[in-house]
């Protein structure tokens, strides 16, 4: 009997060596994950002429990224010239047109958010018992994953020009 205790006991200290957390794939966590936009990179340091420091200006430019959004829009492959079209450049309406067409919801990101949150809930309650700590991350989501090599086959069998795709794995 001490033996079957002994070997529950150690197979219970076993699968709590999962390793590390994984935060962005556990159903239980309640942060809302990282935020892409918290770290940017900025330009070369310098010395300035003189060393007085200048006062504060809210909303005006940094002396070492004096284009923070313009150097963002390029570095997503954009022209960051466009920020400063005053809306919609002619080369996107068509898109903008398509992709509106049935109407736009300003606080979409906020309505995905708190979908999420509440899918995350109820998948949290259904998997109360994880006795090895597994990743149950894909396993959530598997029903909303989008297979790209099937859509990629999809649309060039609709005559659909499509793009190259590197091979499948």
């Amino acid at each position: 009997m001490r033996k079957a205790i002994l070997a529950i006991l150690v197979a219970g200290l076993l699968a709590a060596c999962t390793g590390g957390e994984r935060s962005l794939h556990n159903m239980r966590t309640s942060d809302g994950g990282p935020d892409e936009f918290a770290v940017a990179p900025v330009g070369a340091l310098e010395i300035p002429e003189t060393l007085d420091l200048p006062k504060p200006t809210p909303g005006g430019t940094n002396r070492t990224d004096k284009t923070p959004k313009a150097d963002a829009i390029a570095a997503l492959g954009g022209r960051a010239s466009v920020q400063f079209a005053g809306g919609i450049p002619a080369s996107d309406r068509a898109l903008i047109a398509r992709v509106g067409r049935n109407g736009v919801a300003a606080d979409i990101r906020g309505t995905l958010a708190a979908e999420d949150a509440q899918f995350r809930t109820n998948r949290k309650r259904l998997s109360f018992f994880n006795p090895f700590g597994r990743d149950r991350y894909f396993r959530a989501y598997v029903n909303q994953a989008l297979d790209a090599y099937a859509e990629l086959l999809r649309f060039r069998n609709l005559g659909i020009a499509t793009p190259t795709a590197p091979p499948a794995q």
